[in-house]
Order: C-alpha cells, then sequence, then structure tokens
C-alpha cells in the first residue's frame, strides 16, 4: 500500500514541479503576463501591410495599391461634450445618420468600447485633407489609411478577382490573423493566393494613460515587430493576349484558353462576359458586386467564369480522345474502317454520315460523326455482356488526360466536368426498366436507352471545361504528358515553388497512337473542316467542334496546336450558340495563336469579325423562349412618352414636308408666269 501511495506521490510531485516551472518561465523571462496584466495601460496597434503587386508574364502591372482612408470610433474616448452637430458638420453627415451608424456599430459581434471600429468607409484623399486638421478636437474618432487595390487594366475582373472586409466566417478560418475591418481576397488570384499577397501585419505595443491618450512605446518598442509587405505575384498570363481575347467574347458567352503545353503556364484564361476590375474598387464597390452577381439578363452571369466553371459537350473536338482510348485498348487501329457508307445505322438510330468507309485519319479530317461512333461501340462492346467493364476502362484513360476530375490547381474556382462509369448507365437503366416495369438485370445496359451511343461523338453525357478541354490537347501535342495548368509564374521573383506544377503527368495512351491523330489534325487545316484558317505564317494542327444544344444554336468550339513541328501554345475557344466551329471558335484561336507566334496580327479581317460580332440577338431569343415556356413572359408595353415624342417628331417631319412642297409648288408657279 505504501509503495503505491509513494507512486502516486511522486506523479503529483513531477506534475507539480513542470507546473511551476513554467509558470515561472513565462513569468520571469517573457512578457505574455505582463502585457496581459497591462492590458488597460498597454494596447496593441496593427500596422496594414500593402498588398503585394500583380504582373503579367511580360511585366505588365495588373494590380497595384493605392491609399483608401476611413474614419474609426472608439466609444472609450468619446467625450462627455461631444458637439454631435459640429462633428456630422465637418463629415457631411446629418444627425440621424450619425446616430444610426453607431447603432450599428454597437450591435457588431465583435464590438468593444475599447476597439477602434470603422464608421465611415472610402473617404476620398479630398475628404481627408478637408477634416485632418479638425478631427483632434474629437478624440474618439481617427483617421484610418488602408491599402486598397488599384488596377491597372479594365479587363479580366474573373481572373484577378477583388478584396473585400472580412467576415465571421473568415475571422474563424484564420482567427490569429484576421480582425474586423480586415480585408481578405474574395475569388480570383487575390482569393487563390491570399496569404503570399496580404503580407505580415506589424505590431506595436502602445502605452496610454487612464484616459486612453498615448504616452509612448512599450519597452521603447522592443517588443514591436515590423509590418512586412505582401509578395509580388507574376502571372503566367500574356496580358496582350488576354485583352485581345476578352474583346473578341464582347457580347458573346463563352471562353478562350491559351496554354504552353511545355510547362502548364496559362497564357490566356479570357470568359465572356467579361468585369472590368475596378468596379470592385470605390465607395460603389458592393452595390456594383451586388448588381454583378444579380445579372442574369439572357444568362449573361458576368461572375461566372465561364473559363472555368462551365461544364460543356465537347462536340467534335472530344473525337481525338476517342481515337486514343480505342486504339490503347486494342478494339481499332489507324487502318480501323468501320461500315459508313450510308451513316451510323445502330437498332433504328441513324446519324448521318460524312464521307464513306475511310480509316482513322480521313474520318479525323472530315469530322465522321459515323466513324467514331462505331467506335466508341467497339469500346463498349470489348467485354461482351459486360458494357461497364468497357466503359470503366474508356473513363480510366481519359481521366488521365485530366477530364472528369479536377485539375487541382492554384485557381480559385473550377469544375469536375463529367467522364460517366459503367455504374453512372447501371443507374440509369435500372431507372428506365422501373419506370416500364421491367424487371431486367441492368448491368446489361444498353447504348441506345442509355443514350452512351454518343459519347463517341463528344455529345451524350460528356462533359469539359474550357480549361480541361486545353489540357487534354496540350496533352495530345507532347504525344502522352502534361503539366498541370497554373496561373502563377513565380512570386517574388522565385520561380513558383509549388511541387503540382513541377510534376509531369503521363497518359494511359502509348506515345505510338498519337501520330496518326495529330496527322488527321493536320488534315483538318490543309484541306479538312479548319481549311479556311490556314496560315501562311506558321503550321497548325487543329479540330473544329460543332456541339448540338437543347437551347438553340450549336456551339462553336475549336482547338489549335501551333507551331505542328515544335508546339508553343494550344489554343480553344468555345462560342456559345454561334454555329459551326471553323466559323466562330476558330477565328478566336488562330488569332490568338498569330500574335503569341509571330507578334502580331497579320489577319485583321479575322479578329475585326469576332471583334464587331454579336450572339445577343440569340441569348435574347433563348431568354424569351423559356421564360414563355414557364409562363412568366410579359410582353413589354409601349412607353407612352416616347410613344409620344415618336409621334410629335413624325408630325413635325409632315409639317415640314407639306410647307415644302408648298413652296416648291409656288416657285413652279412663278416659273410658269414669268415664261408666260
Amino acid at each position: 500500500m505504501n509503495t503505491r501511495y509513494l507512486k502516486i506521490f511522486s506523479v503529483l510531485a513531477v506534475i507539480a514541479i513542470i507546473f511551476v516551472a513554467r509558470l515561472a518561465y513565462l513569468q520571469l523571462f517573457t512578457d505574455r503576463y505582463a502585457l496581459n496584466a497591462a492590458n488597460t495601460s498597454i494596447k496593441t496597434e496593427y500596422v496594414i501591410p500593402q498588398r503585394g503587386v500583380v504582373f503579367d508574364r511580360n511585366g505588365k502591372i495588373m494590380v497595384g495599391n493605392q491609399p483608401a482612408y476611413e474614419i474609426s470610433f472608439t466609444e472609450a474616448l468619446m467625450k462627455p461634450d461631444f458637439d454631435t452637430i459640429a462633428f456630422c458638420s465637418l463629415m457631411g453627415i446629418n444627425k440621424n445618420d450619425f446616430i444610426k451608424k453607431i447603432t450599428v456599430i454597437k450591435k457588431e459581434k465583435y464590438y468593444s468600447k475599447l476597439t477602434p471600429m470603422t464608421f465611415i468607409k472610402d473617404l476620398s484623399r479630398e475628404d481627408i485633407a478637408r477634416v485632418q486638421e479638425i478631427i483632434f478636437k474629437y478624440p474618439a474618432f481617427s483617421i484610418v489609411s488602408r491599402p486598397q487595390r488599384q488596377y491597372e487594366v479594365s479587363t479580366s475582373g474573373n481572373l484577378l478577382g477583388y478584396t473585400s472586409e472580412v467576415n465571421e466566417r473568415d475571422i474563424k478560418k484564420d482567427s490569429t490573423y484576421y480582425l474586423p475591418g480586415d480585408f481578405i481576397g474574395k475569388s480570383g488570384v487575390e482569393k487563390s493566393y491570399e496569404k503570399e499577397l496580404r503580407g505580415v501585419k506589424g505590431i506595436k505595443y502602445i502605452q496610454k494613460d487612464i484616459r486612453l491618450r498615448n504616452i509612448g512605446s512599450y519597452k521603447g518598442g522592443s517588443l514591436d515587430k515590423d509590418v512586412i509587405t505582401g509578395k509580388d505575384i507574376t502571372l503566367t498570363i500574356d496580358y496582350d493576349l488576354q485583352r485581345m481575347a476578352e474583346e473578341m467574347l464582347v457580347n458573346k458567352h463563352g471562353a478562350i484558353v491559351a496554354i504552353d503545353p511545355n510547362n502548364g503556364e496559362i497564357l490566356t484564361l479570357a470568359t465572356g462576359p467579361d468585369i472590368d476590375p475596378n468596379l470592385f474598387t470605390g465607395p460603389n464597390k458592393s452595390r456594383n458586386l451586388y448588381a454583378l452577381s444579380k445579372d442574369t439578363l439572357y444568362e449573361n452571369k458576368p461572375t461566372f467564369d465561364r473559363s472555368l466553371q462551365a461544364a460543356y459537350p465537347p462536340g467534335s473536338t472530344f473525337k481525338l480522345l476517342t481515337a486514343l482510348a480505342g486504339m490503347q485498348m486494342g478494339v481499332m487501329d489507324e487502318k480501323t474502317v468501320f461500315p459508313c457508307g450510308g451513316g451510323f445505322n445502330y437498332r433504328g438510330l441513324r446519324i448521318k454520315g460524312h464521307g464513306g468507309a475511310d480509316p482513322l485519319i480521313p474520318s479525323i479530317q472530315i469530322s465522321s460523326n459515323c466513324y467514331f461512333s462505331y467506335a466508341y461501340l467497339a469500346i463498349m462492346n470489348k467485354y461482351p455482356g459486360n458494357p461497364s467493364k468497357g466503359v470503366d476502362e474508356w473513363k480510366g484513360i481519359l481521366n488521365s488526360f485530366g477530364v472528369g476530375e479536377f485539375l487541382n490547381n492554384d485557381l480559385a474556382v473550377g469544375a469536375k466536368g463529367r467522364i460517366p462509369s459503367g455504374e453512372f448507365y447501371e443507374k440509369r437503366m435500372q431507372s428506365i426498366y422501373k419506370a416500364s416495369g421491367a424487371k431486367k438485370d441492368p448491368k446489361n445496359w444498353d447504348a441506345l436507352a442509355t443514350g452512351a451511343v454518343f459519347n463517341g461523338m463528344g455529345q451524350g453525357d460528356v462533359l469539359v471545361t474550357p480549361l480541361q478541354l486545353a489540357n487534354y490537347v496540350g496533352a495530345i501535342a507532347n504525344k502522352g504528358w502534361y503539366y498541370t495548368p497554373h496561373i502563377v509564374k513565380s512570386i517574388d521573383g522565385k520561380p513558383n515553388p509549388d511541387k503540382r506544377f513541377k510534376t509531369k503527368h503521363k497518359t494511359l495512351v502509348d506515345p505510338k497512337h498519337f501520330e496518326p491523330v495529330l496527322k488527321g489534325m493536320e488534315a483538318v487545316v490543309l484541306r479538312g473542316t479548319a481549311r479556311g484558317l490556314k496560315s501562311n505564317d506558321f503550321t497548325q494542327l487543329a479540330k473544329t467542334g460543332t456541339a448540338q444544344v437543347p437551347q438553340g444554336k450549336d456551339n462553336s468550339i475549336f482547338v489549335l496546336i501551333a507551331p505542328a513541328d515544335k508546339p508553343k501554345i494550344v489554343v480553344v475557344a468555345v462560342m456559345e450558340h454561334a454555329g459551326f466551329g471553323a466559323t466562330w471558335a476558330g477565328p478566336a484561336c488562330t488569332v490568338i495563336a498569330e500574335k503569341y507566334i509571330t507578334g502580331d496580327v497579320k489577319r485583321e479581317n479575322l479578329y475585326k469579325k469576332m471583334t464587331t460580332s454579336s450572339f445577343m440577338p440569340e441569348y435574347k431569343r433563348q431568354w424569351v423562349a423559356d421564360l414563355k415556356r414557364k409562363g412568366l413572359y410579359i410582353d413589354p408595353k409601349p412607353d407612352s412618352v416616347k410613344l409620344k415624342r415618336k409621334q410629335d417628331s413624325l408630325n413635325f417631319i409632315k409639317e415640314q414636308k407639306a410647307k415644302l412642297q408648298k413652296k416648291i409648288d409656288e416657285e413652279t408657279k412663278n416659273i410658269k408666269t414669268t415664261k408666260q
């Protein structure tokens, strides 16, 4: 018994010694508790750092900083004889506004009488110059300078993103750094590289007297921490290309993406419609953000980045992957010929053919729907009686190209897209059987009933984002490998250290299978569906795509690799409801490639065609049709004021015509009288 008590006593003694030693260390060798004990006389002031500057790959400043000013309020410093009327006059507000602002501040979750709270934001330099000589009379209020973003460009708002005041969720995520009133990146590069851009706050410990007046630094400033400016970031973006792409997307819905296939650097990431980032600054910032988020007229959705978030049927551009997967699975080769003389015929389904019974390269050249539908059937039927196994093998190959899954890059948003699995079709078949009352095994599902038969030509259930589209075309250009697409080239002048962008990803397709596909893409430009876009200055490999969509006109899609022998750039474009791939998306791609490779736009006619065209009438037609289907459409009533003005104008014109005619008649009469 004594031994057991001795052990317990020993353990308690050790714990007590550790506790006393730790307490002695904190009290004698650190200032932690000294500061807490003197909390009523020593206050912490934070110095907000300048955010890092954002450059494009050529050194052009895209985002910088400018000073922004606000007035803070500390209730503990409010004097009993505070002159509300005089202060309101100084600030240009009325007494009711003053009372409302103070009431709102006191209801905030993090409110404290000792903590400065924001009273008025976004004051101009002129406002500050007007009040700074007098505001000392009102010690409860002080001028606070906070860096504010200054955009040196007028496009790429979705790409760059914006900063805004932290909310409760932001503070909870990083309560050791953020305080009420701080700003944080909310979207785009500002969000994905927030920690690098924000810098590190400076800290000053200030001694205050009983009236909370500053009487000097605590311990001579020895405990203060210097502010560290945010790190500058250089994007992979070429702003000249980015601006051109945005201009070609005016009055269009869609995206243009360009990457360097040699390293995965994103050269262009344009979405239409775009946002002017200057709307993210100034006193109307909140109002502008709200208006942008609510702009759904004709499905505009400007805050929806179509280059990253929109998942589209890739159309005929997907036939390249169908061919590669089919060859890798051993169900076809470049010499395989399918019976396409009369088009694709499968159990009563007929898809119009292009050309006749041709092997792979001519089928890519003419974009044969028939050929690639048969190729997909061969993929499904590789394992007789078990289509799911064939589809899952196909899906695995496609996933290795970065489609159907997140790319794990440094962008703030993105969509997964969709490459359907065997299970996906088993569930669909089960639903079909359930609806019909049939009792059959859904594992032996039917390609026609489930709609899977359309996957081979890039319709059906396949969905990819424009960035994924660019990535898999880049992997084709490299004959089977790619680096993850990324947006930041360097941080503070040093190469981006993120290991994700240094890893070479290899696809599951043998490099030997890429050669016939690349030859097919060459044939598309030389004598196929994109022959009208052939350049005399550089070689191109391309594939057109025209994806059918239920809402209206087809989506125009195009992918391009240039130059053909040593690819430097991959460009893809998606134009919603525009028509043929070679007619609209094609010119946008080849203009971007031409500018990047030659340094100039030599085919001005193509550039002008893109910048002056508009698809808004088609979007309006679809929007009205959709409202009518939902029973929500209201015929616009004529504006009575406008009608009256129009009628007055017509009456005026009639009067002038009548006067002119009368004058002519009189002149004619005088001439006749003179002759007589």
